[in-house]
């Protein structure tokens, strides 16, 4: 019978085995969710910036041909 309590200690090995395993797939799956969330907020943020770039470039863009046509008054929006 000493096979019986290599049998045991196996089967209770494995039972220690698929418990980490799946706190480990858990935990991963936290993981991605917060990364998923990190990164559509830094995508928003990115977003954001390349449009505030994008409207200043067109308003100097304006403020270049303002200058051109050398109108007195400054053009408000």
């Amino acid at each position: 019978m000493p096979y019986l309590l290599s049998l045991l200690l196996v089967v209770a090995g494995l039972a220690v085995l698929l418990f980490v395993v799946v706190k480990v797939l858990r935990s991963l799956s936290r993981f991605g969710a917060a990364q998923a969330a990190v990164n559509r907020h830094f995508d928003d943020r990115a977003g954001l910036l390349r449009a505030r770039s994008a409207a200043l470039r067109v308003a100097i863009a304006e403020r270049k041909t303002n200058n051109i046509d050398d109108s007195p008054a400054p053009r408000t929006i």
